[in-house]
């Protein structure tokens, strides 16, 4: 615990002297008149009788990004610490990580400083280490974490909002405290000049801190954190926000990667694909070969043309906007942490996809950009890339209000559209008041849907209850999406690791797939399980359900008819990346799925093959009487060769079975120069099928190897290979 000789541990303690400070400092002109004030406060502080000592970190906390526990008197000592009080949900604690970051890469702990982020759960999902281990991934936070997930020292310190910085000096002894976001100048001044007087003093030592980084521990993977996913229906293709490699890909529907737009670092720079970069993208819509993305911590939205394969900006300036009413050109407008977007019209009758809806988390709103001359609900005319609130008052609430200017949202931070009477509304999932609202796109008029509860300023009420309008209980729900053919509108309920169902009509929310585990099955329905799912999309017409599997970095694809969940892969086409420059060959080989542990094994003949030559693999599938392959589902056929991968290069490695009756014929044509003369190829086979009445369906697998036999002399023209089996 803290060192003998302290007083009172609050930070209420610090808040006379420090509140002299920054008056003072509002009448400070010049740099070198701040960094004065700042000194003789330390002076003022450093020589009280009795230090104001922040209390020790708990023993048996859990910690990320360390080789073990730290403490602050036995390993912080003679350094000035910075404690970030945090829960990963939180936008505002969000925005404060560039400062942090900014802050780390000026001053090193070879300079005396340290940061440690102090995780103080909001919601219970929160307090689970995995997750808190997902978040410091997702937002590349390599100081060290500890979990304090019964919020002990917040307590003892009596910490009252997210987030809270308490900066520390080399006896532990607390300094100074900033509230919010929005205080960097602040934390560089305070923080330099805290270096400075303790260095002048010799209280700093240059010592190390074990840092070992949880990320390093991890493998490579086709996604991570995917936020969002989307179709497009003039094709077959889905868009996905490949969040944590900052990225956008368009796949195929069997997974196979079209475009790899970005990463896998972080950026902001327009142009041509090869070039452009986003960072954490999240909200993805598209229309005609035009992709909009929420490019979420550039706080920007991006404009992707599939044709002319170039990015632009549409909206935002790059930096974080305070701005809660808009009306600017959107590339003169600033924006903050744009989450989600989706197409809609204007007041025209006829519709014309010519407004991109925009969830504001940043500001606690929903806005609009105007990509034609249109009208909003109660609005005059609009230009065309203007860009404005639509609803919301910017105050962090879950109020309603037939007034769209006076309602309140709390991270808004997905969006569906159902333009279609009698509903005529946005859905909107407000994820820190864990509900869901609709906006009416005819007077705007802003109302409660299910979750949450009455009170307008409570964003506590939250849960896992299924029920009929505020009776049910939702935990920081990220995702929505309109089924039009049914009249039903999808949930991703994040933190309930759940996809739910709601009926706007008499307001039944009720869970559809997803047992409240955060853990990685897929199965039927109700035996399948989620980890905070972030985005969903409908497709195929209904049938089908897209799901962005964030914490297990995947796309779950959901049968609505058969009540199945299977796993959409991701591999590359030969011409994409999957996860950034040197890396294809590995994240390869990783994307193909495992096969069913029941999934036969057929060995084939040995087969004689000369350099340069192609040979054809004919699949020939039956399967059981009165069934038939799922529409929609990715019935698919992959090719590997372990320990061999040089026989695949430049070969087409997958590809989709869409009928029995049409079965696909696979080439493979051997390297003219070839590293061994015998090797392996296998041919995994994934078919999903279900009875003809569709009251059952499954996915059944097959593996077929093929030993060939490497020889110089040519072998002319040989006969395909049939790949049988029937189910």
């Amino acid at each position: 615990m803290a060192a003998p000789g302290v007083r009172g541990r609050s930070l209420a303690g610090l808040l006379p002297a420090q509140t002299s400070l920054e008056y003072a400092l509002l009448d400070a002109v010049t740099q070198e008149e701040k960094d004065s004030l700042v000194y003789q406060y330390l002076q003022k502080v450093d020589g009280w009788e009795q230090d104001l000592a922040v209390p020790d970190f708990p023993e048996g906390l859990e910690w990320l990004n360390t080789e073990g526990p730290l403490s602050v008197y036995k390993d912080l000592g003679g350094k000035v610490v910075i404690l970030d009080f945090f829960t990963y949900c939180c936008i505002n604690c969000i925005h404060l990580l560039p400062d942090l970051h900014a802050l780390e890469h000026t001053y090193s702990d070879r300079d005396g400083l340290l940061i440690v982020g102090v995780h103080s759960a909001k919601f219970p999902n929160e307090k689970v280490l995995d997750n808190i281990k997902s978040a410091v991934l997702r937002y590349d936070i390599t100081h060290p974490v500890v979990n304090d997930a019964d919020a002990s020292l917040w307590q003892e310190l009596e910490v009252s909002c997210w987030p809270t910085v308490v900066i520390l000096g080399p006896r532990g002894n607390m300094l100074f405290s900033l509230i919010g976001e929005g205080h960097r100048e602040k934390l560089f001044l305070y923080t330099s000049i805290a270096l400075k007087y303790y260095k002048d003093r010799g209280q700093i030592r240059a010592n190390k801190i074990g840092i070992k980084l949880y990320k390093d521990s991890l493998p490579p993977s086709p996604l991570l954190f995917p936020g969002k996913v989307t179709v497009d229906h003039l094709s077959k293709r889905l868009v996905i926000a490949d969040t944590g490699h900052h990225r956008i890909l368009v796949v195929w529907k069997n997974g196979q990667i079209q475009y790899s737009i970005g990463g896998p670092n972080p950026g902001r720079k327009d142009g041509i694909f090869s070039e452009s970069t986003f960072n954490s993208p999240q909200g993805v819509a598209i229309m005609n070969n035009i992709i909009y993305v929420a490019d979420t911590e550039n706080h920007l939205i991006r404009k992707i043309d599939l044709e002319a394969e170039m990015v632009s900006t549409v909206a935002g300036i790059g930096i974080q906007g305070t701005d809660k009413e808009g009306g600017a050109n959107g590339e003169q407008q600033p924006i903050s942490s744009p989450w989600d977007v989706i197409l809609g019209s204007s007041g025209s009758e006829v519709q014309r996809d010519d407004i991109l809806w925009i969830a504001m988390a940043g500001t606690h709103q929903i806005w609009a950009l105007l990509l034609d001359c249109g009208r909003l609900p109660k609005k005059n005319d609009l230009k065309k890339g203007t860009c404005l609130r639509f609803a919301g008052s910017g105050n962090e609430e879950n109020r309603n209000n037939a007034y769209p200017h006076k309602a309140g949202f709390a991270q808004p931070s997905g969006l569906s559209l159902a333009s279609e009477d009698p509903w005529s509304c946005l859905f909107v999932a407000d994820s820190e008041s864990s509900t869901v609202r609709t906006i009416s796109l005819k007077d705007g008029a802003v109302k409660h849907l299910v979750g949450g509860e009455r009170d307008p300023m409570n964003l506590f009420a939250f849960g896992d209850v299924d029920g009929v309008g505020i009776s049910a209980k939702l935990q920081h729900p990220l995702g929505v999406t309109w089924d039009k053919k049914r009249n039903l509108l999808y949930v991703a309920d994040s933190y309930n690791h759940k996809i739910k169902v709601v009926d706007p009509k008499t307001k039944q929310c009720t869970t559809l797939a997803g047992t409240g585990d955060a853990s990685n099955v897929s199965s039927s329905f109700t035996e399948s399980t989620f980890n905070e799912p972030g985005g969903l999309c409908i497709g195929e017409n209904g049938q089908l359900l897209y799901v962005a599997d964030t914490n297990n970095h995947q796309i779950k694809v959901m049968d609505l008819e058969t009540k199945t969940i299977s796993v959409l892969p991701i591999f590359s086409s030969g011409n994409a990346m999957v996860d950034g420059p040197f890396l294809v060959e590995k994240a390869e080989k990783q994307t193909v799925p495992k096969l069913p542990k029941s999934a036969p094994a057929v060995q084939l003949s040995p087969v004689a093959a000369s350099p340069g030559q192609t040979l054809q693999f004919q699949l020939r599938l039956d399967l059981p009487s009165g069934t038939k392959l799922t529409e929609g589902a990715p019935s698919c056929w992959f090719l590997t060769a372990e320990g061999n991968e040089w026989l695949l290069q430049g070969q087409v490695p997958s590809g989709e079975i869409e009928s029995i009756a049409d079965q696909p014929t696979i080439s493979l044509q051997v390297p003219g120069d070839c590293s061994s003369p015998e090797a392996v190829v296998s041919v995994s086979v994934f078919l999903y099928y279900c009875s003809a009445d569709s009251s059952a369906c499954m996915m059944k697998g097959v593996l077929f190897s093929q030993p060939l036999q490497i020889t110089d002399a040519q072998q002319g023209c040989t006969a395909p290979v049939e790949l049988k089996y029937a189910f």
